[in-house]
């Protein structure tokens, strides 16, 4: 039987890079993607130029600008990055069919048993990064080992442009070497609760039994740290591509009570979240609806429906909804948002049945509109465009 082997195939700096290529005046320039300076919102993604003045995504904007305000701040552009990933994972495809997409800029490759046909692994992530070089002009980081865990802590630990093998009987030696703040899935508050017993390194961590872990930690915690401190696989990746989520929102200018542009952001959220979801030929039952309010309370809120989200105004109607429930209609909102949880791709695109519901009008018009986008044509609907677009970021 073959050994297992899996890649790790990680696009760096994504989106910056994309802007980067499409413009190459702003190579070797901090590029910061998301929200403009002077506005409500965050870093979307941003050039390694830029990480070098402390600027990370999710930061608000202002303090990025605060942190680099020489660097060229530009909007997000899903449909060109997606354009560029879909180019990307068609190539990985020509090595193995086994291929798990696991967001726009990553994705999981299962090389078990192929080394006959296409030779070593180390070789075969090589050529892997040099023809998406040769394709797309941008690095990958690529991390290759006996299991996707730490396939992905080796792309995450060689970056940018990096290559880096873990080979089998190596796995616990590879994990020790590593700082706990890189191993995936501790977060800070797992940070903090480690650090009062005493533990700051992998090997401290192993010196503790799983029944020990258990009385500190409880049985989940437990059991993933005891699992990922010694390089086994916890098994977050199942089999095939895994369900996500797709979402967008709005950050005002100012903090707003006016429905009309509340319902304005969540119409056009909706489009965007169906537009992807056309894009990626999947399904999606469960719509989220997302606000927060001036003092920066967070409400998620979310319905799962009894069939597949057939269009972008249904999602719009169930976004509504559940506004309705939850708002007062008169505290000032600052961002809102809708999405998709639970995606699923699914053969086909959306399921024939639904061609007999009542939003079936609204599906064609919106596949219609869908691949007119696709041919850079700016359709959108007249509600959207005939008032100012509310100012903010939309998250992929």
């Amino acid at each position: 039987m073959s050994e297992p082997v899996f890649l790790h195939v990680d696009m760096d700096a994504f989106y910056a890079s994309v802007e980067q290529y499409d413009q190459p005046h702003l190579r070797g320039r901090p590029v910061i993607v998301g929200a403009q300076p002077g506005h409500r919102g965050v870093v979307s993604a941003c050039s390694y130029e830029a990480r070098r003045y402390g600027v990370h995504s999710a930061m608000p904007i202002n303090q990025a600008y605060r942190l680099c305000p020489q660097g060229v701040y530009l909007p997000v552009r899903m449909s060109r990055y997606h354009e560029v990933s879909r180019r990307i994972m068609n190539l990985l495809c020509e090595y193995t069919p086994a291929l798990q997409q696991m967001s726009v800029d990553e994705a999981f490759l299962d090389l078990s048993g192929t080394r006959r046909l296409l030779g070593p692994p180390l070789s075969v992530g090589s050529e892997i990064k040099r023809k998406v070089r040769e394709a797309t002009g941008l690095t990958i980081s690529v991390g290759i080992a006996p299991n996707r865990y730490l396939a992905k802590l080796a792309s995450d630990e060689d970056k940018p442009d990096g290559l880096l093998l873990v080979e089998p009987g190596q796995e616990a030696d590879f994990v020790a070497r590593l700082p706990l703040t890189s191993l995936w899935g501790v977060g800070r508050k797992m940070l903090a609760h480690l650090t009062t017993l005493g533990i700051t390194t992998v090997l401290q961590l192993r010196e503790y039994s799983i029944a020990e872990l258990r009385g500190y930690l409880g049985a989940a915690a437990a059991e993933y740290l005891y699992a990922v401190c010694r390089g086994v696989d916890p098994g977050l990746y199942g089999e095939g591509r895994a369900s996500h989520s797709i979402s967008g929102e709005h950050t005002f200018e100012h903090d707003v009570t006016n429905r009309d542009a509340l319902d304005r952001a969540l119409l056009d959220t909706a489009h965007s979240c169906m537009f992807r979801l056309m894009e990626e030929e999947s399904h999606a039952r469960t719509v989220t609806l997302k606000f927060r309010l001036a003092d920066f309370t967070t409400f998620t809120l979310r319905r799962t429906l009894d069939h597949d989200v057939s269009s972008a105004d249904e999602i719009y109607r169930v976004a509504r909804l559940l506004l309705n429930e939850k708002w007062d209609h008169t505290t000032p909102i600052r961002l809102i948002g809708c999405g998709l949880t639970n995606v699923h791709a699914g053969e086909g695109g959306l399921q024939p049945d639904l061609f007999e519901r009542t939003d079936e009008r609204r599906q064609k018009v919106e596949q219609a509109v869908y691949q007119l986008r696709r041919k850079g044509l700016g359709v959108k609907k007249a509600r959207l465009i005939d008032q100012q677009k509310p100012a903010g970021d939309q998250n992929p």
